[in-house]
């Protein structure tokens, strides 16, 4: 039996506990908001994107050999390592994406059917309007102008002999082997059978010539693989210096890495000075890379400060390709750079949209002329081609997009017509503008 004092305390927390009892109930119902606003996801959807980077795939007639033209160093030829989550079979980006192009009729089958038309119909169905395809080479249905050239120029910064840097581990071994080939079918192409005795012969015969020739092929930019060789520290290095490094170990001999690495720094900062005069971008690997033994604190892209900082260099137009994952805060003040750019291609594939969204919010909230879309499509395997994994991550990106300009728009720093506009310029505008489409 409750006292009448009892009775009183009870009604006193009946009265203490009726609003936070209201605030309860009506928490229970509220519908949660979703991170995406409607709109803007409409208005990213339509847009016909430029895809800054991909490794697409030619078709290939039957009987034909495989392509293997999609990279200058393919990440197949190493050793086994943990694959990220959507990279692992069944994951269900991919097989989603795979549904959507394939529906039950299988890729074989469609590519039979489309032929030719192949690649330029698997754009369509990532809404992408141009890919910039990282090649050897072109061809079997990768043209102009649904497709734009970007060649590799890590093999011209190797020409002495690179015996001993394939020692350091089995990845090191398929890469300068790999190498080896391209750099030998540039040195046939400027019509010479090994480097030319002197630096500024080989700048002259070698190198200059097949720039020129990759511009004259409709090169748009050139790209660098070089953290998966070495650190993206490329120091300032005077001819005269390289030419001695050059001429005595093009004569006998092999450099040690502390000898070989001025050389190299000298030949990337000529071949981009090349690159800016001939009005093509250098594209630079800027995240961490494939494989158990990538040396993630060389591709730190702090490490290519100096190199934007260069007087010389402000004609030639740097993009920092897969945006510096996992230095994606550090990347950021690199975009006050007159002459850097970036894109987040690779990461619409490693992250989750709302991880991704909240990275392109801080650039875009920093510099947004200068962040592009890209994908990083990639043949990684049948299942997981450049084509399921283009459309898979097409979609990722603009979701992460969508929540980027969707936070900002909720937080009152952007308008709507605002919010359309820094959509246009990541999807499309920016890289227009960059190579001048």
């Amino acid at each position: 039996m409750i006292s009448r004092s009892g009775v009183a305390q009870l009604t006193d927390m009946k009265t203490l506990l009726a609003p936070a009892m209201v605030l309860l109930l009506a928490g229970c119902g509220t519908v949660k908001q979703s991170p995406i606003d409607a709109q803007i996801a409409t208005e990213i959807n339509n847009i016909r994107a430029i895809d800054n980077h991909a490794h697409p795939v030619k078709y290939v007639a039957p009987g034909e050999k495989p392509d293997r033209g999609f990279d200058a160093l393919p990440v197949d030829n190493m050793e086994p390592s943990s694959d990220p989550m959507n990279l692992r079979p069944n994951a269900p980006a991919t097989v989603d994406a795979a549904h959507t192009l394939f529906g039950d009729k299988g890729k074989a089958a469609v590519i039979s059917e489309k032929k030719e038309q192949y690649p330029a119909w698997v754009l369509d169905q990532m809404g992408v309007d141009i890919m910039l395809a990282n090649r050897v080479e072109m061809g079997g249905g990768i043209q102009p102008p649904r497709f734009r050239w970007v060649p590799y120029a890590d093999a011209l910064m190797y020409p002495l002999d690179n015996s001993h840097l394939a020692e350091r581990n089995s990845d090191r071994k398929a890469f300068f082997t790999l190498e080896e080939v391209l750099r030998k079918s540039y040195l046939q192409e400027a019509g010479v059978m090994a480097p030319p005795a002197k630096l500024a012969d080989y700048l002259a015969k070698v190198v200059t010539p097949t720039l020129e020739r990759h511009k004259q092929g409709g090169a748009v930019a050139e790209k660098f693989e070089a953290a998966y060789l070495r650190s993206l520290a490329f120091d300032a290095v005077d001819q005269a210096d390289a030419d001695r490094i050059y001429t005595k170990f093009a004569a006998k001999g092999t450099p040690t890495e502390s000898e070989y690495k001025p050389l190299q720094d000298f030949l990337f900062r000529y071949i981009a000075t090349e690159c800016g005069r001939l009005g093509m971008a250098v594209h630079i690997h800027t995240m961490a890379g494939a494989g158990s033994y990538f040396n993630v604190s060389g591709a730190n892209p702090l490490l290519l400060e100096s190199v934007l900082n260069d007087p010389s260099l402000r004609k030639t137009k740097f993009v920092m390709v897969h945006g510096g994952w996992p230095f994606t805060h550090e990347i950021g003040p690199l975009l006050q750079k007159p002459n850097a750019y970036l894109d987040f291609s690779a990461q619409s594939l490693l992250l989750e949209p709302a991880a991704l969204g909240a990275i392109i919010r801080e650039w875009l909230e920093q510099v947004p002329e200068k962040v592009m879309f890209g994908t990083d499509a990639y043949p990684y395997s049948n299942e997981a081609g450049w084509e399921e994994l283009g459309v898979a991550t097409a979609r990722s990106g603009r979701q992460a997009l969508a929540i980027a300009l969707t936070g900002m728009l909720r937080d009152g720093e952007i308008t709507r017509a605002r919010a359309t506009e820094l959509a246009h310029l990541v999807l499309r505008d920016n890289a227009k503008t960059l190579y001048g489409l």
